[in-house]
């Protein structure tokens, strides 16, 4: 089975891992902070908290903004749950906005239009987190613009798009948004194993980061209630989680930076040739024009289902039996029945419902051979002409 994405790990990679193994921190040592220092400066930030994962890293991200029962968040539909259970974690009520069908990321459209019926009911959010779906950046200057208008904070999910850009610079550099939250899940750009980093570019919120992900704890005696009982001494000012990264994780999070635009220029090579290959099928193909700004995490192609005689459901089963792992990014967060329970229901975002009626996502990762690339595209032909 061809997969839909894979972790690429090197003998360079296994000796950095190895080296932390022999060394005397496994956890809370020197390979965090070499991390945290090579992310921040890649992407512009001046903050960077590595955390066990993008999940962890939203809901710390919530945490940090003072998200609280009685609060509304919005996110987009079409994501991984996470998005959407980040906040609820923290008490907070969701709400969506639909999909862009061309970029596939938040409609600013909608958003304006909720927006202006929201501020009416007296229920603006507390906070939006757009999601750059597939390693795109959303339109963060427009987000940014209606978070000044109206009064609401801003965390980028952006698990997809470690070494994207947006307006000249990485995004991550958080110069429209409050926090940024990455992933290095196996199958994202670059991995620890599990793990996730979070951006900012405000000390209070890095404050709030760095206890919040040990436990609410402080060994900082200007943070501290009182004197110091001894060397030994801490306090816990708040209710915090262990959330940490450990620095076996995070040694091969600082080997895999060095080859990080070394993958996306992979990535983005392999996206042209998809796109060349598949250009004359009924299909519709992402779109080139943000092509050396997007990292290229997925590429997900849409069926033209009024010019096939073949059900969606049945071309998605066609390609796994001939050994290519496809997949579909994403069920509709409000589709799935906890989120029926709360209230939403088929038909509230009928881009995003559209949308998964259509999508497919091809294997794309940077050791994709030659032969399996031309595989999949003859098969797609196969299955489609």
């Amino acid at each position: 089975m061809i997969p839909y994405g894979r972790q690429d790990i090197t003998e360079e990679d296994i000796r950095h891992v190895v080296d932390v193994l022999k060394s005397d921190f496994l956890t809370q040592g020197p390979a965090i902070k070499a991390l945290e220092q090579k992310f921040a400066a890649y992407v512009g930030s001046k903050y960077a908290v590595a955390v066990s994962s993008a999940t962890a890293g939203l809901h710390l991200a919530c945490m940090s903004l003072g998200l609280k029962d009685g609060d509304v968040f919005w996110t987009v539909p079409n994501s991984f749950v996470a998005s959407a259970n980040c906040g609820l974690y923290c008490g907070g009520t969701v709400d969506f906005v639909d999909i862009d069908p061309e970029t596939l990321n938040m409609s600013i459209t909608a958003l304006s239009e909720k927006l202006i019926h929201a501020e009416k009911e007296g229920r603006l959010p507390k906070i939006v987190i757009p999601v750059h779906f597939s390693g795109r950046s959303c339109d963060m200057d427009a987000i940014y613009s209606l978070a000044e208008k109206y009064g609401f904070s801003v965390i980028e999910d952006a698990a997809h798009s470690i070494g994207a850009s947006y307006n000249g610079k990485k995004t991550g550099a958080c110069e429209y948004s409050d926090i940024a939250v990455f992933s290095m899940h196996p199958v994202k750009i670059i991995t620890t194993g599990e793990g996730g980093i979070i951006t900012t570019n405000s000390p209070d919120i890095y404050e709030k980061l760095l206890r919040l992900r040990t436990h609410g704890i402080t060994k900082s005696p200007s943070l501290m209630t009182k004197e110091p009982d001894g060397a030994w001494y801490f306090e816990q000012l708040s209710l915090g989680y262990n959330y940490r990264m450990t620095d076996i994780q995070a040694a091969l999070g600082v080997s895999q930076m060095d080859r990080l635009d070394d993958y996306i220029s992979k990535r983005r090579n392999l996206v042209i040739r998809y796109n060349e290959k598949l250009r004359n099928l009924p299909l519709t193909l992402p779109s080139l024009k943000d092509l050396n700004d997007s990292s290229w995490h997925l590429y997900v192609v849409r069926l033209k289902l009024d010019e096939i005689n073949i059900p969606h459901k049945r071309v998605f089963e066609l390609l796994r039996d001939a050994g290519i792992g496809v997949n579909l990014h994403y069920i509709p967060i409000h589709l799935h029945p906890y989120f029926r329970e709360l209230g939403f229901s088929r038909g509230d975002f009928p881009e995003t419902e559209h949308y998964y009626g259509e999508a497919i996502t091809l294997p794309l990762y940077p050791k994709l051979s030659d032969k399996d690339h031309e595989y999949i595209c003859e098969t797609i032909k196969g299955i489609l002409q």
